[in-house]
């Protein structure tokens, strides 16, 4: 077996073995009183690290079901999508996908989208709603998401916000900066396994989706919050999954999500000192991918050598008994992350 603590993976990420074991509690009916017990349990460990008073979604899909569930369920008219890396993309494709009339600003993936390109995009056109990747995981780049909805409330356009690879490492003050929709995945910061995705709405989001025409089945929003209230989720859950979404809630609140955020920023800042210092000793160009104003303190892509290719090094590091991740999209061959 493996050794704790050598997977360092973007995602999935480790998952302790304490959180893994208590996915082995037997089955029990979904629409029951133990259910909602346990369905109370997840919301209280989630709300904190929404840093919410509103309640929780929990799909049983990936990240990008909620993804999907934000773009349809937004109010009719356009679309603004800020992209800076592969995940961004994503969420412009799946704005395209659902039938949305889109706008895509942006592109650079060195950087955020700055914040005067999307004021001019702002002032040019009426957009219903906007899309941001919070952390985007291809790049290791943080937008600032709080700079973000400030602005977009000046031209009443909703502020949907991929936090993936954000929410539970770094800040994110969902009420306080009034987001309108955050969603993130089990498998990322909040080490869990992969299964879940999690989501929150604000009052005034989830009242103008009953204007959304399209919305769907399965992700439809306005659904989510009738069952949440009831502790229920509107389909099936994957039950054992809400059993380590429990467990984990529990043990971040022992630490505290201040204190979360605190010791991924001390990880981080580590690891840039590792680059630099490897940039040094070894006279060759690697740097961090992401602008020093501007990474995410959860997932660092590190640029390479020309004569290195990212590949090669996951190999190499595998051999050591450490797995890491690779570059991803247009980065593959010149990142590792």
């Amino acid at each position: 077996m493996t050794p704790f603590g050598t997977f360092f993976l973007p995602g999935p990420t480790e998952v302790r073995p304490e959180v893994l074991q208590a996915m082995l509690q037997p089955m029990l009916p979904h629409r029951g009183a133990a259910f909602e017990s346990l369905f109370a349990r997840v919301q209280a460990g989630l709300k904190p690290i929404f840093r919410t008073q509103r309640p929780v979604y929990v799909s049983s899909s990936s990240a990008t079901g909620l993804m999907e569930a934000a773009v349809r369920c937004a109010r009719p008219g356009a679309v603004l999508c800020l992209v800076n890396g592969a995940f961004s993309e994503r969420f412009a494709h799946i704005a395209h996908a659902c039938g949305r009339d889109a706008t895509v600003v942006g592109g650079e993936w060195h950087r955020p989208v700055p914040l005067d390109v999307v004021e001019d995009a702002l002032r040019t056109r009426r957009y219903s709603a906007l899309t941001v990747v919070h952390s985007e995981t291809s790049t290791g780049t943080l937008t600032d998401i709080q700079a973000l909805a400030t602005l977009a409330r000046q031209f009443d356009c909703a502020v949907l916000v991929d936090s993936v690879t954000g929410l539970g490492g770094v800040p994110v003050e969902t009420d306080a900066w009034g987001l309108d929709f955050v969603l993130t995945g089990s498998q990322k910061a909040l080490a869990l396994p992969p299964g879940l995705a999690f989501g929150v709405a604000s009052e005034h989001f989830i009242a103008e989706a009953g204007q959304a025409q399209g919305r769907g089945l399965y992700f439809d929003l306005v659904e989510f919050e009738q069952y949440v209230h009831r502790n229920q989720t509107p389909n099936t859950p994957a039950l054992s999954l809400l059993y380590a979404t429990a467990v984990q809630g529990e043990r971040i609140a022992r630490e505290t999500i201040a204190r979360r955020w605190e010791r991924h920023q001390e990880m981080a800042e580590h690891t840039y000192s590792w680059v630099h210092e490897l940039r040094q000793r070894a006279g060759a160009p690697f740097c961090v991918y992401a602008p020093e104003d501007a990474r995410s303190h959860t997932v660092t892509a590190v640029s390479l050598p020309p004569n290195l290719a990212g590949d090669a090094i996951v190999k190499g590091v595998a051999k050591r008994g450490f797995v890491i991740g690779g570059g991803y999209g247009k980065l593959k061959a010149s990142t590792i992350r």
